[in-house]
């Protein structure tokens, strides 16, 4: 099973500050399917290169892609729009819970302008950039993700 994590930041594409929040999504992602393989990429903050990686990387069979980063109210945080521009069909119950769950312990996470959907089969879901953020944000969905990539692979019916 292939899983994708996207950094979109400019400052760490340009090697202005270190991407903290990819590596940790990583990790989390190993601890809870050791099996899987998981590819990386860093991108700015750039419509076409995100969504073109996205494109790639969901023609390549990946299950998964989270991205982490750009979901902000910055004018340069596009993800949100960029992955609307892949998807196929929407799942915002996932970015629902995501911030549902980040306000219980941080309010400012209903500023988040994250997006889930399906291209095709590959599940595609936007965190945070921050670090805490994103491991915060992807361990609220675990579960959420475990049958929703059961389910989009076409292997279990709905419970």
């Amino acid at each position: 099973m292939l899983f994708c994590v996207l950094t979109v930041s400019d400052r760490c594409s340009q090697g202005l500050m270190t991407d903290t929040a990819g590596p940790a999504v990583v990790e989390l992602l190993r601890r809870h399917w050791p099996a899987a393989r998981v590819e990386t990429a860093l991108v700015p903050d750039d419509d076409d290169k995100i969504a073109a990686q996205l494109k790639e990387w969901s023609a390549q069979g990946a299950a998964l892609i989270l991205t982490a980063g750009g979901t902000g109210m910055s004018p340069r945080d596009r993800t949100p729009e960029a992955t609307l521009s892949v998807l196929d069909r929407l799942a915002p119950g996932v970015s629902e819970a995501m911030r549902v769950r980040g306000a219980e312990s941080n309010p400012f996470s209903w500023l988040s302008r994250g997006v889930s959907g399906l291209r095709g089969s590959t599940l595609i879901v936007n965190l945070p950039g921050s670090r805490r953020g994103a491991e915060e944000s992807l361990v609220s969905i675990l579960m959420l993700l475990r049958h929703a990539l059961e389910v989009a692979e076409g292997g279990q019916d709905h419970p």
